[in-house]
């Protein structure tokens, strides 16, 4: 290639490998495949060596993401610098030599940089753009297991992954509607550390792995890091799991990683190979990008070649209608696989894809299902014309470069559909017994227009009933339920209504600021939002924008015409339980059950766990003098255990236990 023509790729690669980065990282959106990603990486650093030209603003010289959020920033000591990589074992095996290495997973979250001074947690940093960091140390102190006081009282840095695991993943997604989800546990872990109200990291569970022990004053590790990974743990750290290596055995330990990568809950998207000799690793610098005493594997893609059946378009309650490929099923990874979400518009275009079309596919981490590539690019991709549900015209929207479908038809049966399901769900109007398919049998009968309509389902009774599978018990089981359900807090019935970029948690942060009043909520100007920690802009502009809206204000004053909004009660003594962990096992008396006990606990800053540990604080149980095991291991480990009572008066509400 001429060096006229491997500049003006080369610009061209810049462009768009910078512009999948800012909308990953930045805006939480995804405009190409991860495998497409490192293709263009690939080559662009091909071709800057071939010419011996780095442009500016080149990726394989930047490091990390670019700040935008509201959160203080901070100067790195040093930089933060990225690893060099390989997809090949032979090349780990000569890089090692006649080193010993330590091999460990390769976590797929945000790095934070985690200071302790006096053996007391003081400060955590992200690693930003390598350079400039955001503090996030309320944040890091909510993560389920970072110990916040260490027995090292001497000046201690750590480097660590901050992860989401894939379980915990998915329950976040499933309480969000379609187009609300997010992409990959990475994305959502980003947007949950660098939170400006730490409840909402609180309630994410991020964990924390340290992989990097930075400075820890007066400790000697005799040249060794596996060393410093032993210092960690004893200091109450998770490590990230490693294996001691050679040449001769790390292709063996890494086809164990490669086995086991199925049955981890975090997301892991390659390994890391370590110098143990520590003076042998500084030895030999770094680049401008890449320290060398560390490199880094990524699993080299399994990819299948299939074909393009289908794209399957699926609408959302907000009319956003989203991309699924559908494909000849075909073995990755040990299972078989047959659709992969494309994401929007803008990928289905880029990919050229069209119906009949040869795909590669592969798993992202060896899990996610993705489309590498199209190798016939037929360039007819099939936008759907029409929504899937309403059958009425779709548009496209663009926003920030990325194109996405939409039905604008305010009636779309989906809509409605996703509408209250949202709104009946547990952490809503927790309505029981009211799925997807009862509410599409109660609109197809004309029971349910809008939201209000559930509480006066008495009137179709007789057709109720006589609907399929249902019958006189399960109405009256459904109607239970509803009368239930129409006594709630304004926060519960604030989230329920499905205000955008409103969770639970902003829903109860924001109704705790305007005293629990929905007439002041309703009325609040973008200026009264923004005055509320955690409430940006844009979040308060949507939620102004809402609350302004004809049908919006018609729907909320019928809701309030059979919805009793019930004010949530304020403790006279406002406990402080950050950093106590609590263990809650046998029935309870008080509390209508085991999780309203363990959210009443959460709501005091509190953390509750499943098993009792070194890190438990208490363990609640009417029965103190019982010899469960739960009891014994408590009474072993000099862990305090509390009834119901003794927990209510901790808290100040002993008047009101029975």
């Amino acid at each position: 290639m001429a060096q006229k023509d491997s500049k003006k790729r080369m610009k061209e690669l810049v462009d768009r490998l910078n512009l999948a980065s800012e909308m990953y990282y930045q805006k939480n959106n995804e405009i190409m495949s991860n495998y497409e990603y490192d293709a263009l990486y690939d080559e662009l650093s091909a071709l800057e060596k071939e010419t011996g030209v780095i442009l500016s603003g080149s990726p394989t010289q930047r490091v990390g993401y670019e700040i935008l959020s509201e959160l203080p920033k901070e100067v790195h000591p040093s930089p933060m610098l990225s690893l060099d990589k390989t997809k090949e074992v032979d090349t780990l095996a000569a890089w090692l030599a006649d080193q010993t290495g330590l091999l460990s997973w390769k976590m797929d979250g945000l790095t934070v940089v985690l200071t302790y001074d006096n053996g007391t947690l003081a400060k955590a940093v992200t690693r930003g753009n390598g350079q400039v960091g955001e503090v996030i140390t309320n944040n890091a102190r909510v993560f389920k297991n970072i110990p916040l006081t260490i027995p090292c009282k001497e000046h201690v840095v750590l480097r660590g992954e901050a992860v989401i695991p894939y379980s915990e993943f998915e329950k976040i997604n499933d309480r969000l509607p379609q187009e609300e989800q997010y992409k990959n546990p990475r994305n959502l872990c980003s947007g949950s550390v660098r939170q400006l109200n730490n409840e909402i990291t609180a309630q994410r569970n991020v964990y924390f792995f340290a992989f990097a022990l930075v400075e820890a004053q007066g400790e000697d590790f005799a040249n060794s890091q596996e060393k410093k990974y032993l210092f960690m743990q004893e200091q109450g750290f998770e490590v990230v799991e490693y294996k001691k290596v050679t040449a001769q055995n790390i292709a063996k330990a890494v086809e164990w990683f490669s086995a086991n990568i199925q049955k981890n809950d975090f997301p892991s998207d390659g390994l890391v190979l370590l110098y143990d000799d520590i003076a042998y690793g500084e030895s030999l610098g770094r680049t401008a990008k890449f320290p060398r005493n560390a490199i880094a594997f990524k699993w080299a893609d399994e990819l299948a070649q299939t074909t393009l059946r289908e794209i399957e378009w699926s609408a959302s309650r907000t009319g956003l209608i989203n991309p699924v490929a559908i494909f000849d099923p075909v073995e990755l990874e040990g299972t078989t696989v047959s659709r992969a979400s494309v994401h929007n518009v803008s990928i289905v275009k880029q990919l050229e894809l069209g119906i009949g079309d040869t795909i590669e596919v592969y798993k992202a981490n060896m899990i996610i299902p993705q489309i590498a590539n199209n190798l016939t690019r037929s360039g007819n991709p099939p936008i759907a014309k029409v929504c899937p549900v309403c059958k009425e015209k779709t548009t496209i929207h663009k926003e920030n470069g990325v194109e996405s479908l939409f039905c604008e038809n305010k009636n779309c049966l989906a809509k409605k559909i996703k509408s209250i399901s949202h709104f009946v769900s547990r952490d809503a109007m927790n309505i029981d017994g009211m799925s997807e398919a009862t509410i599409e049998k109660l609109i197809a009968i004309g029971a349910l227009h809008r939201l209000g309509d559930l509480f006066r389902i008495q009137e179709h009774k007789d057709e109720i009933i006589a609907l399929e599978g249902f019958g006189e018990k399960s109405y009256q089981k459904l109607l239970q339920a509803l009368v239930q359900s129409k006594h709630t807090t304004t926060a519960r019935f604030l989230y329920s209504l499905g205000v955008p970029n409103i969770g639970p948690a902003n829903a109860k942060m924001i109704v705790k600021a305007l005293g629990q009043d929905f007439e002041r909520i309703r009325q609040a100007s973008v200026e009264d939002l923004v005055e509320i920690e955690g409430v940006g802009e844009v979040i308060a502009q949507a939620f102004v924008a809402f609350f302004e809206n004809d049908a919006n204000k018609e729907m909320i004053d019928d809701l309030l015409t059979v919805v009793t909004l019930e004010k949530e009660e304020q403790t006279n003594q406002v406990m402080d339980m950050e950093g106590l962990q609590f263990v809650i096992t046998g029935s309870v008396n008080h509390f209508a059950n085991r999780k309203e006990l363990q959210e009443k606990i959460e709501s005091l800053g509190g953390k509750a766990a499943g098993s009792v540990s070194a890190k438990t604080s208490y363990l609640i149980n009417n029965d103190v003098t019982s010899n469960s095991s739960k009891n014994k291991k408590a009474r072993e480990l000099g862990i305090p255990i509390l009834s119901e009572a003794d927990f209510l008066k901790m808290i100040g509400e002993e008047e009101n236990a029975d």
